[in-house]
């Protein structure tokens, strides 16, 4: 089995152009969208902390950073959610089914 995970190349990009970048996705994962930090980690973890230094490595690294505790955090509520959910779900009968989209059927 081949797993392909795709990395952007970042290589030829000028260094403000990766701040510039990283602090974009930064920004848009606070518009409720987590995918966005975990993308920002992905792609900017090597240039924040395995390249040599350069000016702007500070700042993408603080923008990683926040973006890996943004992406965490989310996660931690999103399965917090779905735990209470799906635990809880018969007991909250017709408020539960209208949050459902699929109905499990039960036993009667």
């Amino acid at each position: 089995m081949y797993i392909c995970v795709y990395k952007m190349d970042i290589s030829k990009v000028t260094n403000e152009k990766k701040l510039q970048l990283c602090r974009t996705y930064f920004f848009g994962g606070l518009a409720c969208l987590p995918f966005l930090w975990t993308i920002n980690v992905f792609w900017f973890f090597d240039a924040a902390f395995l390249l040599p230094q350069f000016p702007e490595q500070k700042s993408i690294k603080k923008f990683v950073i926040l973006s890996l505790i943004g992406a965490l955090i989310w996660l931690v509520v999103l399965i917090t959610w779905i735990i209470i959910f799906q635990a809880k779900r018969v007991e909250w009968g017709e408020m539960a089914d209208r949050m459902s989209l699929v109905i499990p059927l039960g036993v009667a």
